[in-house]
């Protein structure tokens, strides 16, 4: 007779899946919903069971061992069909109840979706919504992320797009600013001004303040007195009279309505990429992220609200 699996084991198996496939206990955990040390003692009793070390561990990753990489192949089929017969019984669901799992970028989140998600749950109060803001491009197959909305195109195959809104981006100053300093007219005019600029977290780089002049969409890496991490942390910065910053649009708006921030170089703004929304694709019928992908239709407005401000604003 073939000895069934228990729970523990299978619990350790999805666990070993996603730390291999993430890197690290500690994205393994975060992903699961549980503890570091709770996903690092399921894989250490996987191990004790098979008799194998699936990982070769240093204080800093974790690494695949020979047996640990034919593994891994092996759990993710596990998972994988897994998800199908999950996806199948949402599907055969007519009316959205149970988890969903949305991640988007901090700014994006905090401002426009968090906001929103109160109203999409009196519509739909059986939907329990998981959000996780990050910057990070997650494998949403791997991390069983429902929805991500993102800037950019990840080049996944198995996601399904829906663009939102363009990503409006323009260099704003403060009135009090402008009254000190002569207002600039061109780029190339910033190299006379106090800068604000932003750094992202995940590279350490700053960021290159596109400008469309003409046909074309030039680059320039402002020589900043402030460097922040936080996109609201710039455009504070520059309403607090810092200097000149760059800003998306959805975030500038609400200092734009106070008259805290004006536009400057308006004409040389640029739609950088688009604000996008990706499900995978073995997600199509599940009636959670059908709800809440048409909810996001009704948050991303043509044209936005936030863009309709700044398009009023000289």
């Amino acid at each position: 007779m073939v000895e069934q699996i228990g729970i523990e084991r299978l619990t350790g198996i999805i666990a070993f899946a996603r730390a291999a496939s993430l890197g690290s206990y500690t994205a393994a955990a975060r992903s699961l919903a549980l503890s570091p040390s709770a996903v690092s003692k399921s894989v250490q009793r996987l191990e004790q069971y098979l008799g194998i070390s699936l990982f070769t561990r240093t204080t800093r990753s974790l690494t695949l061992t020979p047996e640990g990489r034919d593994l891994h192949e092996r759990a993710l089929r596990l998972l994988r069909e897994a998800e199908e017969i999950e996806q199948a019984a949402a599907a055969a669901r007519a009316e959205p109840a149970g988890f969903i799992k949305v991640t988007a970028p901090l700014p994006i989140g905090a401002h426009i979706i968090a906001p929103a998600l109160p109203r999409f749950r009196e519509r739909y109060p059986k939907v329990i919504i998981d959000l996780r803001l990050g910057d990070r491009f997650t494998d949403l197959v791997e991390e069983g992320i429902d929805v991500a909305i993102r800037v950019g195109e990840p080049a996944d195959s198995r996601l399904i797009a829906r663009k939102l809104a363009p990503n409006r981006i323009c260099a704003f100053a403060s009135p009090s600013y402008l009254a000190t300093r002569r207002r600039p007219e061109r780029p190339e005019d910033l190299v006379d001004h106090d800068c604000v600029n932003f750094r992202y977290q995940s590279s350490g780089q700053t960021l290159r303040w596109p400008f469309k002049v003409g046909d074309k969409v030039i680059e320039i890496v402002p020589n900043a007195v402030t460097i922040v991490d936080n996109s609201d942390a710039v455009a504070a910065v520059v309403a607090a009279g810092g200097g000149v910053g760059i800003s998306p649009t959805y975030i500038a708006a609400p200092y734009l309505r106070r008259g805290q921030l004006v536009p400057v170089l308006k004409e040389f703004a640029v739609d950088r990429s688009s604000i996008t929304a990706y499900w995978p694709e073995s997600r199509r019928g599940n009636p959670n992220v059908k709800a809440f992908v048409s909810f996001l239709g009704e948050i991303f407005p043509s044209p936005t609200a936030w863009d309709a401000v700044f398009s009023s604003v000289s």
